[in-house]
This record gives structure tokens, sequence and C-alpha cells, in this order.
């Protein structure tokens, strides 16, 4: 049998836990806590500090800006590359040239993203009133203070 250097055509030995049953090498990811390895990450928490990335810098930055803002040496450049493309796709990010790479921004705001899902959760509700009261009871004194001020401005206007 010819072998080649692509994983897939690689027979898996069952024992090793790198191999998944469909036969494809995949890098074994240890929990945290484990020496030598990198520590399991969901997607949504990379995306979410891709973001934050660039919401705090405000302006256009490559995937090379946002890994070295990034700061930890056990993320790869290409995962930064893959997040940030993954995020263009979704349409939270807009991209354009940048000499060979891209540079990415975010379509909107921290604020709106988050009113946004705020948004999307209340839709859920059946009873709007109620999600409306709890939410307010469970908020800080200044952010029910911050809130009557926004909804008296409304009011007047």
């Amino acid at each position: 049998m010819a072998s080649s250097s692509h994983p897939a055509s690689i027979t898996p030995s069952r024992a090793h836990p790198c191999w998944p049953r469909r036969g494809r090498l995949l890098p074994r990811v240890l929990e945290a806590g484990e020496k030598g390895q990198m520590t399991k990450r969901s997607m949504g928490e990379l995306e979410r500090a891709v973001m934050d990335v660039l919401w705090d810098q405000g302006g256009w930055l490559t995937p090379g800006e946002v890994h070295q803002r990034l700061g930890d040496p056990s993320l790869a450049y290409t995962t930064v590359m893959t997040i940030l493309v993954r995020l263009w796709r979704k349409g939270r990010t807009e991209r354009h040239r940048d000499g060979r790479a891209y540079a990415y921004h975010p379509v909107q705001a921290r604020e709106q993203y988050v009113a946004a899902l705020m948004e999307q959760v209340l839709a859920e509700a059946r009873d709007r009133s109620a999600v409306f009261s709890h939410f307010v009871d469970a908020m800080d004194p200044d952010d029910r203070a911050q809130l009557r001020r926004l909804l008296n401005r409304y009011r007047s206007s």
C-alpha cells in the first residue's frame, strides 16, 4: 500500500488518543492543568476575545495585530486568522485588504451588539412584562437610576 503524507491516508491506531473514528488526525486537546499542552477553549470564548480586541482598539487590525494584542503565546496566528474569517462570514466584522493580509473592523459597537443580544433574548419571552420586571428587580440601583433617566428622556421626546 502506497503511503502518502496526507493525514487522512494514514491508517489509524485505535489505541492512540489523537485518532477519531473517521480516520482523520486531530490534535488531542487536553483539559486545563495537564502539563505541556494547550488548554481547551470554546470557540465562543475565542470569538469574544478577538471581538474585545477589535472593540477596544477601535480601528482596523490585521490578524497579526490581533494576535499580538491577545498576548497568548499558546494561541496560533492561524487560529486568530480563522476566527477573524468566521466573524467576517457571520457579518460581525468587515474587512479590506491591507498589503498581503486583510484588516478587520467590527460592524457594530460593543454596546450595539449587546443590545441586539438583549433584543433576541426578549423576543423569546412569552410575558415580556414579567421579563422586564425580573430584569429591573435584579439591577444594581445605579443601573436602575440610569434606566429611569433614559426612559424619562424618551418620554419627553
